[in-house]
């Protein structure tokens, strides 16, 4: 197969789940495979502009942030001068990328693949302008593409009936998680429970709400959130607001740092507005945790029989925290099946099934 190109608007060391989706794609492909990661400069203080590390090389382009919105002047000529033969996987979340790559696809006849890990939402002085921007920019985009990657059966679905695409050109392919991250199930603690938060502290992911639901328990729970985010400083104003002084701010973690948050805790908790499928959620059923997680679009999909899903809403969360903080036999009933369904998940058998598609689209 000729070279592939992971075109992605963010890349670690930038904290997501997206960047390290696509950080590890990149690796599993690497084992077989020519890859180069084309991305941006934001997020990636510290890292080298150009890297190599076995057959994977990332090239970062100097970029701007516009209203949420990636802007990378270089990238068209770094496609034009990409060999034409290229497999072109765009991972899309984001306005203008997937704009740039299908343009640059279309003046040089190539078919591109489209990775849609979530429906794009309004943010900034520029949201009212979102309905049309799906409808009459980012719908011919989707159409556009020889292959459209969706995470679930639901967003399979959503993307047919939204945005007008061929369901024969559609594809699910579920988010993989780390060989790293598989930890047997642990026997339930005898201590007040250890919670455990991953992600973006960012309006999406809510840890607002979290934070209020943690001030309606009255049980001893320590809550460590591990990410960070533009919500920093207002997250931690509310929980000194709400006296939850058992609440721990720890900052981003990557690599073994991050294996050890979650080998450390007792349960897992997202308390999302919305997920595209979330990576944190299949790291924690790598690790043998219960998950307990708002009952909202891809938590659902993902979550539903394996976790504990509660309304978005602080009452309904708490109430579920408590059942799992009150119930040592409910932990291990939730921690076995996350230990049993996240095999399934396994990078390896993910990377496979996006081969299948470039070769159904080289095809």
């Amino acid at each position: 197969m000729p070279t592939i190109l992971q075109i992605t608007p963010y890349y670690p060391p930038h904290l997501g789940g997206l960047e390290r989706v696509v950080e590890n794609l990149a690796a599993g492909l690497g084992d077989r495979h020519e890859v180069r990661v084309l991305t941006t400069t934001i997020g990636s203080e510290g890292a080298p502009r150009r890297s190599t590390q076995g057959a994977v090389t990332v090239h970062r382009h100097r970029s701007v942030e516009l209203a949420h919105t990636p802007v990378v002047p270089g990238l068209p000529l770094a496609l034009l001068r990409s060999r034409r033969d290229s497999v072109l996987h765009l991972h899309s979340a984001h306005a203008l990328l997937p704009e740039l790559v299908a343009l640059t696809a279309r003046l040089r006849r190539q078919p591109f693949v489209l990775h849609f890990h979530l429906d794009v939402d309004a943010s900034g002085r520029l949201g009212r302008l979102l309905p049309a921007y799906k409808k009459h920019v980012f719908g011919p985009v989707l159409r556009a593409a020889a292959a459209v990657i969706v995470l679930t059966p639901r967003q399979a679905e959503f993307v047919r009936t939204t945005y007008r695409v061929p369901g024969a050109r559609i594809h699910v392919v579920p988010n993989g998680v780390d060989q790293d991250y598989f930890m047997p199930a642990r026997e339930p603690r005898d201590r007040p429970l250890e919670l455990l938060y991953v992600g973006r502290l960012s309006p999406q992911k809510n840890v607002g709400r979290l934070l209020d639901a943690l001030g309606l328990i009255r049980r001893p729970i320590r809550l460590r959130i591990v990410g960070d985010g533009e919500l920093r400083g207002k997250l931690e104003r509310q929980a000194r607001e709400l006296a939850l002084d058992k609440v721990e701010f720890a900052g981003a973690k990557l690599g073994p740092e991050l294996l050890r948050a979650y080998a450390e805790a007792d349960a897992f908790v997202l308390p999302s507005d919305k997920e595209g499928m979330p990576l944190v959620a299949l790291e924690a059923m790598a690790a043998g945790l219960p998950v307990i997680a708002t009952d909202v679009p891809g938590n659902r999909e993902l979550l539903d029989g394996i976790g504990l899903l509660a309304e978005p809403e602080p009452a309904a969360l708490a109430a579920a925290i408590e059942r799992v903080a009150a119930d040592p036999g409910l932990r291990r009933r939730l921690a076995e099946r996350s230990t049993a369904a996240a095999p399934a998940f396994a990078w390896d058998a993910v990377v496979r099934r996006v081969e299948r598609v470039y070769a159904e689209v080289l095809g």
